[in-house]
Formats: structure tokens, C-alpha cells, sequence
């Protein structure tokens, strides 16, 4: 009978031993688990869908929806113009609109290559229904004004549409006696949407210009037209991101490029006024000179 009791109290502790033991590892499975979770829940960040082309699409080709596919993004990392879906709400249709309008089957063209997988960003689009030309990279307010260029005024043709260039005139001021020519800094920082008759950013290698079309306010296109029609246009080019103000009084010529001093101008006294009167002597006529009285 002791035997027995014994064996069951020894069977009764080895059942509890296993039981805590299996509790014990459960727990431990249950806090390993909820630690991992935490972890991916940390990691976790929001995303949203956006639009990428499917494939390499370029210049002046319509944007169709054959061409775009949805992929999700980081939304504290969403690129400045992007379309999303569905779209963010913003005002006049800035980025964040539907990319392809409701109710409407105006299509937007494309201004830069894109190559596959790329978001598709406002500043690489034209608005619903526009074409890829020069109007669709005018800012309100803003008109184009074409400058005649050479392959030493247009910077050796290393110029594209989006570049930023300084406008220098060349040329003899009016009313200006000697000195010959000037040249000087009339317009900086302007924009430049187009070379030739292309508004296509994407071209590679140097290609000399005969034109040149700038973005410009009403008052800078009367200055422009102005010194194109009165001397000679030079463009310099402006580095990207370059925003240093340059001095709008900038001007040389000759005498300053050669620093050459100007000699004194000389005065030169002008003979007192002489009077006279004549006289007849006989039958001659004296001419007699004297100082006027003053």
C-alpha cells in the first residue's frame, strides 16, 4: 500500500514538473513572439500607391494608362510632384491630382524620359490634353522670346532647355563720343525652354543653334528686343543650383578691358575776339583790327 501511494506521489510530481515545464516554455514562445511582432510593427512605415511607367517612355509620347502601373511608396518619401492614388487633395491641380481625369480622355504628354519603374512627376508631364511643346514649360505671367545665336554666343551648343543663362549686350552706346563698344550684363539667370525649334531636354552631345528661346517677363522681353535689335546678344552659362546674385552693373570696354587711362581732355583757349574798322586812306581801303571792348 505504501508502494503504491509512493509511486503515484512520484507519478503526481513528475505530471506537475512537466506541466510547469511546459507552461515555462510556452511563455517564453509567447514573449519571443510578441517581441517579433513589435519589431515588424516598428519597421512598419505608411505607404501609398504610386504612379511608375511600366516601360521606357520619352519625349512628346502620350502618357496612356497601358503605360503606368501602381507600386507602393514611403509617404515620408514622396518625391515634390508625384501623383498618387488615390489622389492627394491640393488646389489647381498642382501634383497629387488624378494623374489621368476623371470623366475625360485628355491625355498628358511627356516633357523628360522616363525610364522603367520611374514615378511620374508633374515637372515631366504636360497638363491633361497639352502638348510637349513650349507653352506647357511657360509659368503664368511668362513669355518666350527667341535670341539668334552662333557657335561663340551660344556656348559652343553645350545649351539645353531647362539650362539658366546670363545676357550680356555688346554694342556703341548712344550719344557716347569715342570708346568705341561696351558690353554689358542686361539680364541673369534667365530660363531657357527651347533650342531651335525643340523644347526636348534630352539630347546628348554639343549641337551649335541658331536660336534659342528664353522664359521672360513682359518688361524683360521690351529690354531683350531692345539690345537684339541695337548691338549684339552674348549668353553665359549658369551652373545648376547656382543662386548667386549677380551685379547687374557689370560693364567694360575698351580702355577698362585694356586698363588703358583715358588721357585729359585739353581746353584749348579760344582766341580773344578781334574787332575792326576800315579806313580809306587816298583812294585805298585800310582793314584795322583791334580788341573788342569788353
Amino acid at each position: 500500500m505504501r508502494m503504491v501511494f509512493g509511486l503515484v506521489l512520484i507519478l503526481g510530481l513528475g505530471l506537475a514538473g512537466f506541466a510547469v515545464y511546459m507552461t515555462k516554455g510556452y511563455f517564453s514562445n509567447y514573449q519571443a513572439e510578441k517581441q517579433r511582432l513589435e519589431a515588424i510593427a516598428n519597421s512598419m512605415v505608411d505607404t501609398v500607391n504610386v504612379f511608375v511607367v511600366t516601360d521606357k517612355i520619352t519625349y512628346g509620347e502620350k502618357l496612356t494608362k497601358d503605360d503606368v502601373r501602381l507600386q507602393k511608396w514611403p509617404v515620408d518619401a514622396l518625391p515634390e510632384g508625384i501623383f498618387t492614388f488615390p489622389a492627394a487633395k491640393t488646389e489647381d491641380g498642382k501634383p497629387g491630382e488624378d494623374l489621368f481625369p476623371k470623366d475625360s480622355d485628355k491625355l498628358r504628354s511627356v516633357l523628360r524620359t522616363m525610364e522603367a519603374g520611374e514615378p511620374v512627376l508633374a515637372s515631366k508631364v504636360t497638363a491633361p490634353g497639352k502638348d510637349a511643346g513650349i507653352t506647357s514649360r511657360l509659368s503664368p505671367g511668362m513669355r518666350a522670346f527667341a535670341i539668334k545665336v552662333d557657335v561663340s554666343s551660344g556656348v559652343s551648343g553645350f545649351l539645353r532647355p531647362g539650362d539658366k543663362v546670363d545676357v550680356y549686350w555688346t554694342g556703341r552706346p548712344p550719344n557716347r563720343n569715342g570708346g568705341g563698344n561696351i558690353t554689358k550684363l542686361i539680364e541673369s539667370g534667365i530660363s531657357l525652354i527651347a533650342i531651335d525649334q525643340s523644347a526636348n531636354d534630352d539630347v546628348s552631345g554639343a549641337r551649335i543653334a541658331r536660336t534659342v528661346t528664353v522664359e521672360a517677363t513682359p518688361q524683360q522681353v521690351a529690354s531683350l528686343a531692345q539690345a537684339q535689335s541695337t548691338g549684339r546678344l552674348s549668353l553665359s552659362l549658369v551652373g545648376v543650383g547656382d543662386a548667386t546674385v549677380i551685379d547687374s552693373g557689370i560693364e567694360v570696354n575698351q580702355t577698362t578691358l585694356l586698363d588703358i587711362e583715358e588721357a585729359p581732355t585739353v581746353v584749348e583757349e579760344a582766341p580773344p575776339e578781334q574787332c575792326f574798322r576800315y579806313e580809306r586812306k587816298g583812294t585805298e581801303r585800310i582793314k584795322i583790327e583791334f580788341d573788342c571792348p569788353k
